[in-house]
Order: C-alpha cells, then structure tokens, then sequence
C-alpha cells in the first residue's frame, strides 16, 4: 500500500486523533505534547530549520509522524533535534519510519551540522542505531546522534 510522506503545514488541518490515543495507550505522552505546544504556540516546527512531516496511506489517514527543531537544549549552533516521531502500530516494521526519518535527514542537511535524539525506548534505540545514529553520546538529554558531514564540511 503506497504511502505519502509530506510536510504538514498546519498541524490543526491533520487529524491526528487516532495515533493519539494509540500512542497514549502505549504508555507515551509525548504526540499529546505536540498538539498542545502547537495549539498554545510554543513549538510549531516554523522557526528557520525546522519542519514537521506526515506519513499517510491512501485514504488520507496519517499513520506517522515526525519532526526537526532547532534543539532547545543545546547552546552549540548547528544543532538539530528530532522530534515527536512516531509510527502507528499496523504499520511498524514497513520501513515506514525509516523513509520518514531519511526525510528528516535529506531536510536537516542543509540546515543542521548534527542531529539529536532523546529516547528511553529499547526499539528506538535499534531504529535509530540501524539509521547511522551512535548511541551513548553523553550529553544531558541525547541518548543518539548523526553527524552531517555535508553541512559540517560547509560550515
């Protein structure tokens, strides 16, 4: 079944109810965080850099999301933060959230020299891992990283 990766301009035009709750009753609060950030204002992936994607089948349904933000912890310049991704169970292990993140990627390199990720997620860790990101890079609240040679050379 062909999905569509896009940019989601305007997050209150998606229904994103469904991963929602699927997200919630795995135990994560985190899409729930990225609507009310995005309701109040405080994070709608527009500040230069940034961007949010959703991934949807042919009916329309988002089944994935997935965003980058300038990295609010970080007080390097060049830093990218991956945010908010997240893939609804029926189509886990699809290759679904790796072409979502490679999305991400091919976007942040000419934005970012490196990108972060904070997980606490046994499955996120080999995701990311098996994406090209190191793990156990110890700084306060980044559990992975990718190096952007690319940007990093042009800088």
């Amino acid at each position: 079944m062909p999905m569509e990766i896009r940019e989601i301009e305007d997050l209150r035009e998606v229904d994103a109810t469904s991963l929602i709750e699927e997200s919630e009753s795995e135990g994560y609060r985190f899409l729930r965080r990225l609507v009310d950030q995005y309701e109040d204002g405080s994070n709608r992936f527009d500040r230069q850099g940034e961007v949010l994607y959703g991934v949807f089948d042919p009916h329309g349904k988002l089944v994935a999301i997935g965003g980058l933000n300038r990295d609010p912890y970080s007080t390097k310049e060049g830093i990218g933060r991956l945010r908010r991704l997240y893939i609804a169970e029926a189509v886990r292990r699809e290759g679904i959230g790796t072409k979502l993140l490679q999305a991400i990627i091919d976007y942040a390199k000419g934005q970012f020299s490196e990108l972060v990720v904070r997980t606490d997620s046994a499955s996120a860790d080999a995701f990311y891992r098996a994406n090209g990101f190191s793990g156990d890079v110890g700084l306060p609240d980044v559990t992975h990283r990718l190096v952007l040679e690319q940007h990093a050379a042009n800088k």
